[in-house]
């Protein structure tokens, strides 16, 4: 019997105590939950309706983390995964799960996390399908850990419930082919020059036009549609090029749904939804605090023949300073990093207060947190839309579209 560790609680049950339990549910971090007398226990890689065995190695406040022995009654919507890491590789979490089952949950889990924390009773559009459910991505990012001896050991992602162990991972079902066709050389060259390591790396491979860069300094092309985008490949570009036509035209329809004539791109980086929506819009406007990232917008707009695109650079105070677009004709498209809005930024937004607001987040917690805020600024849910950017793993994308409500008197 193995010993528990120090900060082990003993109840409500021991350590490595095996128990029997039913699959209700999954969390959306991807977690089976299921309870064993009321009591709430997370098992990871299993489904709803299933009937498994699993060990528990933590007991919470008020749940229980238990691993996957075995599972004794399968769910009909349970797949054989195409990753053979699958389970042990930290990457995916739903590669056992067919894909329409997985479109559910994830529409479930934002339509749970809107009335649970937002408190905002709303349909859930369900989640848009990506067009690629395997081969998607177009950059990767595997890592390794200081050289032991001179000699490196695993290059590849966390290792399943572990924040430090790196599994060896010599392909990835999830990137595109030529990734995949450039990670094994790769692997071999840091192997062989593994003496100049002192610590560990994290590596880059990005798609670029039918090859791979592996230095974030190198520039990278991306088409969207009809638009082409180049940008510094270590920078943030969306890295499931096959949905963004789909993704960019939604968010396109809905913040021009409510007849705006303006639309400001609060985050634009190197000009994705400035660009991608221009045609829907008499000026734009895309903010970015990085001088590098406005520089390449522009350059962006510049080589698609964009004219009545501008790209102004702000400090993180003054976002909407140089804005001079009538609040009551401008939307306003924010997607923010996975931490949500900033307060300052908010009250930024608010104190200008657009007609409508497209939140687009890769963090539907954080997002739906931040809904509270823009409700006491009196503004409305109009319409929520997942999108598959990620299949195979618990991430995606989320759209909301919200309205602000006439004042007291009338007036916007």
């Amino acid at each position: 019997m193995q010993v528990a560790p120090k900060n082990f609680v003993p109840a409500p049950f021991a350590y490595h105590q095996e128990i029997e339990l039913q699959i209700d549910n999954l969390s959306n971090t991807g977690l089976g939950v299921g309870r064993v007398d009321g009591w709430v226990v997370f098992v990871p890689f299993t489904l709803p309706g299933e009937l498994v065995r699993a060990r528990v190695f933590r007991n919470e406040k008020n749940c229980s983390q238990a691993d996957l022995i075995g599972v004794l009654k399968p769910s009909p919507r349970r797949k054989s995964p195409e990753c053979p890491l699958f389970g042990h590789c930290g990457g995916c979490q739903y590669q056992h799960a067919e894909y329409e089952a997985q479109l559910g949950w994830k529409t479930a889990q934002v339509a749970e996390l809107l009335r649970l924390q937002a408190r905002v009773d709303v349909p859930v559009k369900r989640a848009v399908a990506s067009p690629r459910i395997y081969h998607y991505r177009s950059k990767i990012t595997p890592h390794f850990q200081k050289p032991r001896g001179e000699k490196v050991g695993s290059i590849g992602f966390l290792k399943a419930g572990s924040r430090h162990e790196v599994v060896d991972v010599p392909h990835c079902p999830i990137a595109m082919e030529e990734i995949n066709g450039a990670l094994p050389p790769l692997r071999r060259m840091v192997r062989s020059e593994s003496a100049r390591y002192r610590r560990g790396a994290t590596l880059l491979l990005r798609a670029s036009e039918g090859s791979v860069i592996t230095n974030g300094r190198a520039v990278a092309t991306e088409r969207v549609g009809g638009l082409t985008f180049r940008f510094l490949a270590g920078d943030f570009f969306q890295n499931n090029p096959f949905i963004l036509p789909l993704f960019t035209r939604y968010v396109a329809s809905q913040a021009s749904g409510g007849g705006a004539r303006y639309l400001v791109d609060a985050y634009c980086g190197s000009g994705l939804f400035a660009l991608a929506l221009a045609g829907s819009f008499e000026r734009v406007a895309g903010v970015e605090v990085s001088e590098s990232s406005a520089d390449w917008a522009r350059s962006n707009a510049l080589a698609n023949g964009v004219s009545h695109v501008s790209f102004l650079t702000s400090s993180a105070e003054a976002i909407f300073a140089q804005v001079d677009f009538p609040p009551g004709e401008t939307a306003v498209v924010i997607d923010p990093p996975r931490k949500g809005c900033g307060g300052d930024f908010l009250r930024q937004l608010f104190a200008f207060g657009p007609e409508r607001v497209v939140y687009v987040s890769c963090n539907p917690a954080t997002q739906i947190r931040d809904l509270s805020l823009f409700r006491e600024a009196r503004y409305r849910v109009l319409e929520v839309q997942p999108f598959d950017l990620f299949p195979q793993t618990r991430h995606l994308e989320c759209v909301v579209t919200l309205q602000k409500e006439p004042s007291a008197h009338g007036q916007r």
